[in-house]
Order: structure tokens, then C-alpha cells, then sequence
């Protein structure tokens, strides 16, 4: 990838999914995946939850219809978050299927390789990417 020396924005500060079962998306990210919490804001309501590099926002609705997920609507497609190594990713992929989660496909080759992938959703129905984009080794 070609870096541009003249982008004014630095990276991805955090972002913010809404879902309609607040705890236990939060739950999933601390839980399943080893996030931290980061602070809670009852008023609206909303956890914010980081792994350390990016933090998402996870904003409650009452609307109880899962998100649509494809290249005709406009909107989120995916969220992909990396990991280290393809070990990290089988882990995940065992801590994903052990909280029950409707899995999209399971750890697969990228693209022909060696990066590997899965995805699946998260308990509000967000669809989440983890990548092992297989670098330096």
C-alpha cells in the first residue's frame, strides 16, 4: 500500500456501533475478546469499551432489527479488527464459536494467503472481521 505524505487525518480514534443489546455486546468485546471497559454514559445510554488501540463506542437503540449487511445499503459493511498471529486468531475463533455467535465463515485464506480471516456477528447483529494479515512472517 502507497502511503499519501499529504492525509490530514492520523489512524482511527474510535468507532461507534449502535446495538440493540447493549450489555451483552459489551460483554462480547470485554468478555470474548479481552477488551477493557472504558467508562459507561447512563444518560444515553452507552459503553465505550478499547482494545488498547481503537476504541468503540457501542450506543443503545431500541429498534430491535439487525443491521443489513451487503453492497446494495448504504452504510457499515463491517468492522475488521487485527490480530497478531494465526494463533490469536484460532483463539478467537474458539472464544467466538464458545459464546454461541452466528459465524459467517470460520479462520480461511485471504485472498489466496497466507493472511487469514473469519467473520461473524457480534450479539446486535454487527458484522466483525478479525484479520491476521500474516506480516514478517
Amino acid at each position: 500500500m502507497t502511503m499519501n505524505n499529504t492525509a490530514l487525518t492520523n489512524g482511527c480514534h474510535h468507532i461507534g456501533l449502535t446495538v440493540n443489546k447493549l450489555e451483552d455486546s459489551a460483554a462480547f468485546f470485554t468478555e470474548c475478546l479481552g477488551w477493557q471497559e472504558v467508562r459507561r454514559d447512563d444518560g444515553y445510554p452507552a459503553i465505550f469499551v478499547s482494545d488498547g488501540k481503537v476504541m468503540v463506542t457501542l450506543w443503545q437503540s431500541k429498534l430491535l432489527h439487525p443491521p443489513i449487511f451487503d453492497k446494495n445499503h448504504i452504510g457499515l459493511h463491517h468492522v475488521a479488527f487485527m490480530v497478531d498471529t494465526e494463533e490469536a486468531l484460532n483463539t478467537c475463533y474458539q472464544k467466538i464459536k464458545a459464546h454461541d455467535l452466528k459465524i459467517e465463515f470460520t479462520p480461511e485464506l485471504l485472498r489466496g494467503g497466507p493472511a487469514k480471516h473469519m467473520i461473524f456477528y457480534e450479539p446486535s447483529g454487527n458484522r466483525i472481521e478479525i484479520i491476521w494479515p500474516a506480516r514478517n512472517n
